[in-house]
This record gives C-alpha cells, structure tokens and sequence, in this order.
C-alpha cells in the first residue's frame, strides 16, 4: 500500500479498470462521501448521497450507502465504485460533514481520522489523510486527474473550505479552484 502524506503528492492509477474509493472514520461524526466530475468536454456532475449514480450507465460512479452519523467503533465506512473514466478528465472526491455544512459552521476534521483510499481490481492500494490544519465543513481530500495522455495521477487534494448550505455543485466547485501546493 501506498501513501500520500502531503498535500500534493500524487501517484499513477490505472482507471482502465474498475476502482474501489474507500472512507474510513471513528469520529462521531455525519461525514459523507462524494466524488464530483468533469468530462472532457466540460460537462460536471455530483454523485452522492442524493444521487448515488450507476455502475452501468454514465457516469459509471456509484456510492454504497449514506452510513449518517457514525461512531467512535472505527465501522464507520462509505464506499464509492468507479466502473470507466474514459470520458471524465477529472474526479474531486469530497468529504463533508452534512450537519456543519446545512449550519454554515465548522467540521471536526482536525480532530477527526478520516482516511480515504482508492483500489483496483489487482488489489493495489492508495490512500490519502486529509494533510490541513484548516477549519471548514467540506474537504476535497483528492482528485484522480485523467487529463494527461501520460497517464491518470490520483493526488492528495487536501483542500478544505466552509459552506452554508449546498445548493448548487459549483459551490463545491469553488472549494477545487482554491488549491494551491
């Protein structure tokens, strides 16, 4: 298994093949996970927990379930499935805490252990921890960037931003632009 640590670092994924997004946290906490995307003709969307996607149809992304608020047992898992990325130049996978955000208020991020990783269908495994000391209620804590013809990267995004309410993706959106290295 590999690890991003630091914001930025990123690794070679193979998104011929289906993969597996996997976030892991103890916290009690309502964190959700969701993946946003960009086709490479401009084209955005949102799967999450009011839009689980399909596997079998664009834009072959699906999430299991929303798990609501978990525990301080260490189940608490969200899983995303990724069946092609060949039309899609971009993937941000987001985590948000649902009640901060609907307050407008500040999640527990620093004080949380969530761990996102992502595996193909070999077994091969990444995983990212969110590498911010900043407060918010939204974190994009990475990306797969298939927009090279070198191949896709997945990166620790590590981007933190506060919303009151989500409306609209290009809210999200606005969190994505912010990154900075």
């Amino acid at each position: 298994m590999m690890e991003l640590k630091q914001k930025g670092e990123n690794a070679l994924i193979d998104v011929s093949k289906p993969l597996t997004v996997t976030m892991k946290w103890t916290t009690a906490a309502d964190f959700d996970l969701a993946g946003a995307y960009e086709t490479k003709d401009g084209k955005q969307g949102l799967v999450y927990f009011g839009d689980k996607g399909d596997l079998k149809k664009f834009p072959y992304m699906s999430l299991s379930e929303d798990k609501g608020v978990g525990d301080t047992g260490g189940d608490n898992e969200e899983v995303m499935h990724i069946n092609g990325l060949s039309d899609v130049s971009h993937v941000w996978i987001f985590c948000w805490d649902y009640g901060m955000v609907q307050k407008g208020k500040s999640a527990r991020f620093k004080d949380s252990d969530v761990k996102l990783s992502i595996t193909d269908d070999a077994g091969s495994k990444i995983s990212v921890e969110i590498d911010t000391g900043e407060s918010g209620n939204v974190c994009c804590i990475a990306t797969i960037d298939n927009s090279s013809s070198e191949g896709a990267k997945f990166i620790n995004y590590s981007q933190v931003g506060t919303l009151s309410g989500l409306k609209r993706l290009e809210q999200l959106m606005d969190i994505v632009r912010q990154f900075v290295i």
